[in-house]
């Protein structure tokens, strides 16, 4: 990709429109949905729970997709019908839990299939938009694409959740399934739009001659390049770790410092605070693409060692009392968190387009779905496993303090061997291979 025909801003931003249409169908059905099935509905938490948990697993199929754009040499088709599929199972999940109360049966099989659709439909348009980015954005602007990228889907969050809920009221089961029906397809027009024009008027890549590998051939070389096996690996941990503090902080607090329900949620305001403001940090420093503090490896592992410090000393905040800087020390998680995440996704832009394998430019998608599957699939068991582990600690310990400060620590020294993983990364002997007119040890 020549400097002349990478994306300016204005497109950036247009791509990250996606995110936010992304963002905005799925906070409806992992939160809002959520509540409706435990409150209005009464129903198992586990319920809501096990779709969840599918949604996740579901992303495992990520290389799948991936493979598919590869094929093609296009990712619009990808991104626009994942889209589509989104928003046909966010209206499903609606109507599912609308059905439930009455039509049990048909209620769970609908919730089933349509949790599944939102799953595949999060990957393939996922996957294809990161790919897309990969592969059009300039290398200095890859930590910035990725800032604007992650902050436009949290921003669907934001502003599509508080909008839902005071349309739902009062609730019924005709006004969820036209709220999310609405919400639904205003979200896929505008990933619609958001695409419209964007890839044509890029030059694709020649056909390959012959016919095209077959997926499994595809996924066993791309897992044979020691590059994307380490990153693969790497990115497993740090989200495992990432994840599973995120329903374990806030019990903590509660347990341990007493605080209130309101303190614990102005407590994990403020963590995304920090989670924000690492990701314009990055975003700032590297935008440039100059000077030493340009690198997005560096970064990578600054927020991995930050985040393991940062967890490291909220344990010790437990063992020290009501009057240790746990705030702070939260703000601190929060902002090298935010520093990881996006120099990540920076750096897995610009791994994309690498390999030792012939076609290594024609392999982005196929990689980019390994990293986006072990992402998935970390954060559907990081939760699970954080809050799993408190409990099996607390029967092995007796006591509270402890029990949370073994998992914090579990956490830190997952993010420890990941940060020893991102130093390897583009440092082996391969390093200096072309990416973009840069060196890997240049671009990350």
């Amino acid at each position: 990709m020549s400097q002349a025909c990478a994306f300016g801003w204005g497109t950036i931003l247009r791509l990250g429109l996606v995110q936010t249409a992304l963002g905005a169908i799925v906070v409806l059905i992992t939160s809002t949905l959520n509540r409706v099935m435990v409150v209005e509905l009464a129903l198992p938490a586990a319920l809501p729970g096990g779709l969840v948990a599918l949604h996740y697993a579901v992303q495992v199929l990520r290389p799948r997709w991936g493979y598919g754009s590869d094929l093609g040499k296009r990712r619009t088709p990808w991104i626009v019908g994942g889209m589509a599929l989104l928003a046909l199972g966010g209206v499903g999940a609606a109507l599912g839990t609308a059905l439930v109360a009455t039509h049990p049966v048909a209620g769970f099989a609908l919730l089933v299939l349509s949790f599944l659709a939102v799953g595949i439909g999060v990957g393939a348009a996922g996957t294809s938009l990161l790919v897309l980015l990969s592969t059009g954005v300039a290398p200095h602007r890859r930590g910035a694409a990725a800032t604007i990228v992650w902050i436009m889907m949290i921003t669907g969050f934001v502003v599509t959740a508080p909008t839902a809920g005071h349309l739902l009221d009062p609730f019924s089961g005709t006004r969820l399934v036209a709220v999310s029906g609405s919400v639904s397809l205003i979200a896929f027009l505008v990933a619609l739009a958001a695409v419209w024009g964007v890839e044509p008027a890029r030059a694709s890549a020649p056909a390959r001659p012959g016919p095209a590998q077959p997926f499994a051939r595809v996924l066993a070389e791309v897992w044979a390049e020691p590059e994307a096996r380490r990153f693969t690996i790497f990115v497993f941990l740090a989200m495992l770790a990432y994840s599973a503090q995120e329903l374990i902080l806030e019990p903590f607090a509660g347990l341990v410092f007493a605080m209130s329900p309101g303190a614990t949620t102005k407590l994990a305001g403020l963590q995304n605070g920090g989670v924000l403001a690492g990701m314009i940090w990055v975003a700032l420093v590297t935008a440039n693409g100059s000077g030493p503090l340009a690198s997005l490896r560096l970064w990578t592992v600054a927020g991995c060692l930050g985040s393991a410090a940062a967890l490291v000393a909220i344990a010790a905040c437990g063992f020290a009392g009501p009057d240790t800087p746990l705030r702070a020390c939260v703000v601190g998680l929060g902002l090298f968190n935010g520093i990881f995440a996006v120099a990540a996704i920076g750096s897995m832009m610009a791994l994309a387009g690498t390999g030792g394998a012939p076609g290594g430019e024609s392999r982005h998608g196929t990689r980019m779905g390994v990293w986006g599957a072990a992402q998935g699939l970390a954060f559907g068991l990081g939760g699970f496993l954080g809050a799993a582990g408190v409990d099996l600690a607390r029967l092995a310990f007796g006591t509270v303090v402890p029990a949370y400060a073994a998992v914090f620590t579990i956490e830190a020294v997952l993010f420890l061997v990941a940060a020893g993983l991102a130093l390897r990364i583009g440092r082996t002997g391969d390093s200096v291979r072309p990416l973009g007119g840069l060196s890997v040890r240049h671009a990350t």
